[in-house]
């Protein structure tokens, strides 16, 4: 995909490169919006929201990471919903890994591994709902970083350009977000089985 050029013609008003585009990014958006969200209508309703106003403010996009750019849209759609619902967001680790699945995608299903016992798991099942549970007594600045980060694999300078925060200030977020998790998470039975992020005893400064 040539995505400067998707880009310049959307820009230009072709609907067809534009569509393009939200091929390439639904997915991910998709992702973050339920991690936040944590409702799958309600992502799905965030992620067409941000992609509608993708659209409408092409003109302003001046380079740069696209997928950050976009990203930053989905996350501000998806706060905007929440603070008119006046409740917390809530994010998912659910498969402890990056889980690329469109809106359609039973999340259960997506979990189970051929190879992997019925005991095992519902031992990932258990944890996955702790790491639930201490996600959400994160600020939401937290919340976010931790998500872009851990679950869909973004690098500092996407996140900081996704969040608008300065890079310095991610790595900050990130490990003090970490640390809250190891100290809610050390309740956890099936501590062994977190990602090597959240077992860190200290975190390397960069």
């Amino acid at each position: 995909m040539d995505e400067p050029a998707l880009i310049s013609e959307a820009q230009n008003g072709d609907l067809n490169a534009f569509n393009r585009l939200v091929l390439e990014y639904q997915t991910t958006a998709y992702n973050l919006a339920y991690r936040i969200m944590g409702e799958a209508d309600a992502a799905a309703d965030a992620a067409q929201e941000a992609f509608i106003s993708t659209y409408k403010n092409l003109r302003h996009y001046r380079g740069g990471s696209f997928k950050a750019w976009l990203l930053r849209i989905v996350t501000n759609a998806c706060y905007d919903e929440l603070r008119r619902r006046k409740r917390r967001p809530a994010a998912s680790l659910d498969a402890l890994t990056v889980v690329e699945k469109g809106p359609d995608a039973d999340t259960e299903a997506a979990l189970v591994s051929r190879d992997e016992s019925p005991e095992a798991f519902t031992e990932r099942r258990e944890l996955a709902k702790q790491l639930q549970s201490c996600l959400d007594r994160l600020p939401e600045d937290m919340r976010t970083v931790v998500v872009m980060s851990d679950v869909l694999g973004m690098d500092y300078a996407e996140i900081a350009t996704s969040t608008g925060a300065v890079l310095g200030t991610i790595k900050s977020r990130l490990s003090r977000a970490r640390a809250r998790m190891r100290d809610c998470l050390r309740q956890s039975k099936n501590w062994e089985l977190l990602p090597r992020a959240f077992r860190l005893e200290e975190e390397t400064t960069l």
